[in-house]
């Protein structure tokens, strides 16, 4: 017999005036507690009106707690004997046990020792650098303000492939002066994303490294159409499912701390991917199957609205582990490398320097250490950028290129 029923049967026999320690003894029996407890039970009820149990307040750990946590190594009894130092009312080591052990079960990640020691440096780091700069040179002089960087001058258009005028999106590195161009890949990747998003549907950009996979992406998705909004995913190192959940949590930039049961976390994530969004996976080569299944069943939520993108190298061999994923895949974009029909259109209209080389030596170049990658690619005009700014006398000719040859070749 549950304590609200039995509580509720031993008012009726006192409001009669038939209760008698018989009854509560054989209540006690029942409900296989202490004769004492129906007591108090029939106290409660009498004085406060309650039946039920008073509800425990559940006991949470704020974020620094974690972090010191994460800086003792996991070692519990280490933060019980910080929150003891710092004053306060402090709980059991037991209760510490119970909830550490409760919110890691739930998916909470405690982060790498090495990272949250990192990051502390480098808060104070910055806050020392902004408390130099806000006392300015000699101790109460005014700091100049930097002025502003002229922008580098738009690239002339070039006729197989367009330049992208904005400059690199966020997530992308180029040298100085470097524009990103249209070839004929971002164009297919743009086509295969856009009917991805026309039926919310999911798609796989993949190639070998330095093809320039995630620039493509960028590009085609830097202007989405109204309505619409992107959200890049990292990838965790080693990931697992409460990574990868934690990882799209954050990546959402939802409000609030980071719930301590999966189920709420993954409401709060499929409520926000209820509006038009792109949701891109970079570097999925490296998810396991089940972090693939937990993508898949934010996919196919019937409360989403989401494009999936996987990208990175080996994105394609990743999703063969996992066939009812893989079949789900409306477009499979291979970025390949650049061919060589438009290596001199692309690289003259990627970086000014490579306008002044001779067409022939630019299908020398690839030939001999680009061979289509845009990496490296990449790498020879930042090269050949110091070498020109570091010799006054310093011509492009295939023998200042031989040697810049030798420091972007792989020694593997």
């Amino acid at each position: 017999m549950s304590r609200p029923v039995l509580v509720a049967r031993l008012l009726e026999l006192d409001a009669a005036g038939a209760l008698t320690t018989a009854h509560v003894r054989a209540g006690a029996q029942v409900g296989g507690v202490n004769v004492r407890t129906v007591w108090r039970w029939l106290d409660a009820a009498r004085t406060e009106g309650r039946v039920e149990r008073r509800p425990r307040a559940r006991l949470e750990l704020a974020d620094h707690a974690w972090e010191v946590l994460a800086q003792a190594g996991g070692n519990v009894a280490a933060l019980h004997r910080h929150l003891k130092e710092a004053g306060g009312e402090v709980p059991s080591l037991a209760s510490l046990h119970r909830v550490v052990r409760r919110d890691l079960q739930a998916g909470r990640v405690l982060p790498d020792r090495a990272v949250v020691r990192r990051e502390r440096e480098e808060q104070q780091t910055r806050q020392a650098l902004a408390d130099l700069a806000l006392a300015g040179p000699h101790g109460g002089g005014v700091p100049k303000t930097a002025a502003p960087r002229p922008p580098h001058p738009a690239p002339k258009t070039v006729a197989a492939a367009s330049v992208w005028e904005g400059g690199a999106p966020v997530g992308v590195a180029l040298p100085a002066g470097a524009r990103l161009v249209r070839t004929s890949s971002v164009r297919a990747v743009t086509e295969a994303v856009g009917q991805a998003m026309a039926v919310q549907g999911a798609v796989c950009v993949f190639g070998d490294p330095g093809r320039g996979k995630t620039a493509a992406v960028r590009m085609v998705l830097h202007e989405v159409p109204p309505g619409w909004k992107v959200t890049w995913v990292p990838v965790p190192v080693r990931p697992s499912v409460a990574g990868m959940r934690r990882a799209v949590f954050d990546a959402l930039a939802l409000p609030g701390r980071f719930p301590h049961t999966s189920a709420l976390a993954d409401a709060a994530v499929t409520g926000a991917l209820s509006e038009a969004r792109v949701l891109v996976v970079d570097e999925a080569q490296r998810l396991p199957v089940p972090c693939l299944e937990y993508l898949q069943s934010l996919w196919d939520h019937p409360g989403t609205r989401m494009t999936l993108m996987l990208c990175g190298a080996g994105s394609e061999r990743a999703l063969s582990r996992l066939p009812q994923l893989a079949s789900r895949i409306g477009a499979w974009q291979e970025v390949p490398r650049l061919t060589g029909a438009e290596v001199a259109t692309v690289v003259t209209g990627f970086h000014p320097l490579w306008r002044t080389v001779p067409a022939p030596d630019l299908t020398w170049i690839d030939r001999s250490c680009a061979h289509g990658t845009f990496r490296t690619w990449a790498a020879l005009t930042a090269h050949l950028q110091n070498a020109l700014l570091t010799a006054a006398d310093a011509s492009v000719d295939r023998a200042l290129l031989r040697r810049l040859f030798q420091r972007v070749a792989s020694p593997l």
